[in-house]
């Protein structure tokens, strides 16, 4: 049994968000606790200097969240990348035009009639998302195509990064800085966006254009492998978060692990498993600091990586 005692938050207009973080580890107060492992755990994950996985879903990205996450990448705590296609659509897109503040009550037919889209309480009006991907995108595959007809998805990602750091805008994006920083992104599922779509309708007309995707596999492959030891930052689930735990097992699980999720754990998803569960597949070890934050990530992201920013 834990002998430390619980203690009371206190705050004042001198509080720092290190202190306040640091509280909650002695608080002992449910999420709040966690959220302190959680900062805790990452720190080591930095200091070891391992090699740091960042998985996430697109919907972060539509949000002011896409700043953390950018800050994350700049400041060297995060050498590898998996996220789904729609964080390549909703950075680019956001480069490009505004997505804007809605609410989760908004009349959805409505929004339709008008031509936005709502992504919970965000609003993504046609001429912000699709129109302006395939107007940027097009001319830029036609160029690459000219180069070479064979891609790994994650080259594909690091040119566009490349270019998107052009745009008047293009330093607030993701891809340009993970461009510049030389950090892979994994994208395990690259159709199933806009971009994907881009790819495949310039397909149509380009029938020898091909994704390498044994040689992505590969890639992720090697960098397991070659790791001393890993850790992984898993936000949510789905496929993102199992193509990080799925090639870590091959190294007989990652050393650190913090999920941040909102799912249930009854509900079987992969979002609502517990890190805990990743151990008796071997994706996890058994010995590895590991801890699951419930939670909205736009919300704890910031408490969780804003003492060590």
């Amino acid at each position: 049994m834990n002998r430390d005692p619980v203690k009371d938050i206190h705050i004042s207009s001198e509080t720092k968000l290190s202190d306040l973080i640091s509280q909650f580890g002695e608080a002992g107060g449910f999420v709040a606790s966690k959220v302190s492992t959680a900062t805790s755990i990452i720190n080591d994950m930095i200091l070891e200097d391992c090699t740091k996985f960042v998985s996430f879903p697109a919907d972060i990205m539509a949000t002011g969240t896409r700043g953390l996450m950018n800050q994350i990448v700049e400041n060297n705590m995060a050498d590898v990348v998996v996220t789904t296609c729609g964080t390549l659509d909703h950075d680019i897109a956001r480069v490009l035009a505004d997505y804007y503040h809605g609410d989760f009550a908004m009349d959805d037919e409505l929004l339709r009639e008008e031509g936005v889209n709502r992504l919970g309480n965000v609003l993504v009006p046609d001429d912000s998302y699709g129109i302006p991907i395939e107007r940027w995108l097009q001319p830029i595959l036609e160029e690459l195509y000219s180069k070479k007809k064979h891609w790994a998805p994650w080259e594909i990602w690091h040119e566009l990064g490349l270019k998107i750091l052009e745009e008047e805008r293009g330093s607030e994006s993701f891809l340009g800085i993970c461009a510049k920083k030389e950090i892979k992104v994994f994208v395990p599922g690259p159709t199933d966006g806009s971009v994907g779509s881009q790819l495949w309708l310039f397909w149509q007309s380009h029938k020898d254009f091909t994704l390498d995707i044994f040689g992505e596999e590969h890639q992720l492959s090697d960098i397991v492998h070659e790791a001393k030891s890993t850790g992984a930052v898993m936000i949510g689930g789905g496929i993102s978060k199992h193509h990080t735990i799925w090639w870590n097992q091959f190294r007989d699980g990652l050393d650190y692990a913090v999920q941040v999720t909102t799912a249930p754990e009854w509900d079987g998803s992969l979002s609502g498993a517990r890190v805990r569960e990743a151990v008796s597949w071997g994706k996890v070890r058994s010995k590895a600091r590991r801890i699951t934050v419930e939670g909205d990530a736009t919300v704890l992201l910031p408490l969780i990586f804003g003492p060590l920013l």
